[in-house]
């Protein structure tokens, strides 16, 4: 029980983070930040609860990364949804991803997917989580030259001005990553708690993880890296922001939300095709973090996979794990934030020992808490998680092992489905990636008939996702 409490506190401070970026982003819709805020807690918590209590398993869920960036910069700024039709669109996601669970077509997407794949999904997971690590603590710098930059702040990369700052740069291939020189504080901190961690990972401590966050959160007080004037409790009253939920909480349902969404029968093209890349992306996602870090550590087992082939109703671990989080995104939406799904970062826990609900219980219950301290966990560094999230990807990448890198009919996809997802800074993209190449070897081989017909849907619908990216 202690391991599974330690495992839950763990998986809170590695993605406690989203409480204050997902509100930083969405408000740039126009949305108020305090009540996104409220928001994102309560689609946590309560989806989170979900998945703990019901499914049994140790995972944590939360406003996505990459999903919220979608809802702001393309569909509101670049497709001119407003925030509240955007959400009516989160909520019909989540109704789509509760059908297509309880229907069983979402357990035979796992189903579908060939063991060297899942091997290599299970390694992308270490890859991409291992790079979020790298990049919170600091250790990379990113040049682009003037040429290089596609677009500032969702315009043209020609303006001059920009009100209220810079917000948001999008760059081509010609950004060039490099390693700072250590001159800067936070990465040096992140790179003594890096130490921290290794040390007491080969020592074999436990808990070693959550030790490593806490020892390298205290090291940042005298290092100046965690100002206390943050912590400011006027601003960040609970009072006021249960005032601006009133704004976001339910108003789907109201005339600005689903009866605007559907008022102009001519952009429901665009709606539908806007729903359906909500929800490819929130899919593949939480297939790739289940089967990647579920299959290794054993919270789901053989026995769980084959359940899904022959099971009906909710009777495995990984039906209920499904359901769960299909209706994360509904609960998100209805409380007002951007689509809720299953965490990578739930493998910090899962690497601490975590392996039932009780993991994912007292992670809920933290979130719930920081409706009253979230001035003190904002001052949690993200450079005090970064190691924890870097070791956690390292243990991860031994399935690596799993695969055999000498026949190169299974080495070209696995190596594009599981460094894609670092590359692209997505799942579902590297699981696509992994998919058309899989694919394509198949073909070449003369094998298609040993390609599940769903993964041939599978692969039709990512193409279609890049085709419609492309034309909007």
């Amino acid at each position: 029980m202690v391991t599974e409490f330690i495992a839950g506190i763990t998986t809170f401070l590695a993605m406690a983070y989203i409480v204050f970026v997902n509100p930083s982003i969405l408000s740039q819709t126009g949305m108020p930040s305090q009540a996104v805020f409220l928001a994102t807690l309560f689609a946590a918590a309560s989806s989170t609860l979900v998945m703990g209590l019901f499914a049994n398993v140790p995972y944590a869920l939360a406003p996505g990364m990459g999903l919220n960036a979608f809802f702001t910069f393309t569909v509101c700024f670049g497709l001119g949804f407003t925030w509240q039709e955007a959400l009516a669109m989160v909520f019909l996601c989540g109704v789509f991803n509760i059908l297509i669970t309880v229907t069983k077509i979402r357990k035979l997407l796992i189903v579908s997917i060939p063991e060297s794949l899942q091997h290599a999904i299970s390694a992308g997971i270490g890859v991409f989580i291992a790079y979020i690590g790298v990049k919170n603590a600091g250790f990379l710098n990113f040049t682009a030259s003037g040429s290089s930059i596609l677009s500032v702040n969702g315009g043209p990369a020609s303006a001059t001005q920009y009100a209220g700052g810079v917000t948001n740069v999008v760059a081509d291939s010609g950004i060039v990553p490099a390693l700072v020189n250590f001159t800067q504080p936070s990465a040096i901190l992140a790179l003594i708690g890096l130490a921290i961690t290794i040390i007491l990972m080969v020592r074999q401590v436990k808990g070693a993880l959550l030790l490593g966050i806490v020892i390298t959160t205290a090291l940042a007080f005298p290092m100046g890296l965690i100002d206390l004037s943050s912590a400011n409790l006027t601003q960040n009253s609970l009072g006021n922001a249960f005032g601006e939920l009133g704004q976001t909480f339910l108003v789907i349902f109201r005339p600005e939300g689903l009866p605007a969404l559907f008022a102009d029968w001519s952009r429901l093209p665009l709606v539908l095709m806007t729903i359906f890349a909500f929800s490819l992306s929130d899919v593949f996602d939480t297939i790739g973090t289940f089967v990647g870090t579920g299959r290794r550590t054993g919270i789901f087992s053989a026995e769980d996979e084959l359940a899904l082939q022959n099971s009906s109703g909710f009777s495995s671990k990984m039906d209920k794990a499904l359901f769960g989080d299909s209706i994360g995104t509904l609960i998100g939406a209805l409380f007002g934030t951007s689509n809720t799904t299953t965490y990578v970062e739930s493998a910090a826990g899962i690497g601490v020992g975590g392996r039932t609900g009780l993991t994912s219980v007292v992670t809920a219950l933290l979130f719930l808490a920081t409706m009253f301290i979230a001035p003190f966990v904002s001052l949690v560094p993200s450079v005090a998680t970064a190691p924890a999230l870097i070791i956690v990807g390292v243990l991860m990448m031994a399935s690596f092992s799993d695969l055999n890198w000498t026949d190169f009919a299974e080495a070209v996809p696995a190596f594009f489905s599981s460094i894609f997802m670092g590359f692209s800074y997505s799942i579902s993209y590297g699981i696509a990636a992994g998919f058309i190449t899989y694919a394509i070897v198949k073909v070449t081989q003369g094998k298609a008939k040993e390609i599940h017909a769903l993964l041939w849907v599978s692969i039709a619908l990512f193409v279609l996702n890049f085709i419609i990216l492309a034309v909007i």
